[in-house]
């Protein structure tokens, strides 16, 4: 069944779509069709073409466009909660990785867990994210690290959607980390394991795009290389976790790629960001994992403002380095610990979240695009940034459905 033409009224609206702070409309209007948003703008300006449509009264509340997390790793086995103590003790990231913690132990439970398993254990934290106002998340592979589990992993995620009112899109991580059983071997790892299980995935129409992890207790600059020339081959878009602990040269080689994005960026040099700004690839900033790991170098803000790099905002969601389940708490910690602006930080769960995603159809509130929206108990965009551990949530509006 088709949902009804609907008319939302007494609202004001950060359409993330104009030249104003926040694409701002004050008594806005918003016209909704079964086929998404036909009009939007002042409520003395509705046109007769949808003046007819059921009104429906949102009481003088914030619309926003429904919020993107852009990087989770929502689907996965166990928890790390004695890392986080390992953490507090003194040892590094990269102390409790070579320890045999870290991913590695993240892919031991993921193995041992079976898809319904993983599912059950994905949706309390889904329907955390879809009572902040999420419409769209993207899921990784990544903690399989063997061709089958890294399958079930992708099926996992694509079935969330089947079960919840909820896009997702799905990212191939298979060059996260190198097993156990292939220590010192990751050229053997990628031709084996990892380029094959990408290759089934895509036959099984699992991958929206293809990840990796380009750092110095993951994969070199040209192991990484080699897994995007096979995702090219496949006609996949890349993107990449880059420059987090060390700037190895990983968000211009993503850049080289035309890379949706490249992620984390803490050791970005100007160099990198003039390479991801020439090619148009988005920076998505990740402060629960720089928060839980306490790192102290934030990423290079002034220079992406400088290049005009669009900037995202996620949870990276995962059980290790950023157990985050809140996407207004990224915001806020965005705001609080790298100095986004709150404007930047809601056109970073929105807009450029979108882009990061190569989704060109949400993100903004504008004709043509979806129907998938948030209303909010907030006088002020800058409100949804602002609160600590309170969610203004009123209503969660998908595909017009209200």
């Amino acid at each position: 069944m088709r949902q009804p033409n609907a008319l939302l009224v007494n609202c004001r609206a950060a359409t993330m779509a104009g030249p104003d702070p926040y694409g701002l409309i004050d008594a806005a209007a918003i016209a909704l069709t079964p086929d998404g948003i036909l009009w939007a703008g002042s409520e003395a300006d509705i046109p007769a073409a949808t003046a007819a449509f059921p009104r429906h009264d949102l009481g003088g509340r914030l619309v926003t466009p429904a919020l993107i997390d852009c990087h989770t790793h929502l689907v996965h086995g166990g928890d790390r909660a004695g890392e986080f103590e390992m953490r507090l003790k003194g040892a590094s990231y990269e102390e409790v990785a070579r320890a045999g913690g870290g991913i590695v132990s993240t892919v031991r439970a993921t193995r041992e867990a079976s898809e319904e398993e993983l599912i059950a254990a994905a949706l309390p934290r889904l329907d955390a994210l879809i009572a902040e106002g999420v419409s769209t998340v993207e899921i990784k592979s990544g903690y399989g690290l063997d061709v089958e589990t890294e399958l079930t992993m992708l099926r996992a995620a694509r079935r969330l959607a089947a079960l919840r009112p909820v896009e997702i899109v799905t990212s191939f991580l298979g060059a996260h980390a190198v097993p156990a059983d292939y220590r010192n071997r990751a050229a053997t790892y990628l031709d084996e394991v990892c380029i094959p299980a990408l290759k089934a995935a895509h036959a099984e129409g699992l991958v929206d795009a293809v990840d990796g992890f380009c750092e110095g207790i993951a994969f070199t600059p040209a192991e990484i290389a080699r897994v995007f020339d096979a995702a090219k081959a496949l006609g996949l878009p890349v993107k990449l976790h880059a420059e987090q602990l060390s700037n190895l040269g990983g968000a211009a080689l993503a850049a080289r790629y035309g890379a949706l994005s490249a992620d984390h960026l803490e050791y970005l040099d100007e160099a990198g960001v003039a390479a991801m700004a020439t090619a148009g690839t988005v920076a998505v900033l990740l402060p629960g994992a720089f928060y839980t790991l306490r790192e102290t170098r934030c990423p290079p803000i002034g220079l992406l403002r400088k290049h005009g790099v669009p900037m995202a905002v996620a949870t990276d969601l995962n059980p290790g380095s950023s157990p985050l389940n809140s996407v207004l708490l990224a915001m806020n910690m965005a705001c609080t610990l790298f100095r986004l602006t709150p404007e930047e930080a809601l056109a970073g769960t929105t807009a450029n979240a979108a882009r990061a995603l190569g989704l060109s159809d949400r993100g903004r509130i504008a004709p043509g695009l979806s129907a998938d929206l948030a209303v909010w108990d907030v006088g002020h965009p800058a409100e949804l940034a602002y609160r600590i551990g309170f969610n203004p949530l009123h209503q969660r509006i998908i595909g017009g459905w209200l």
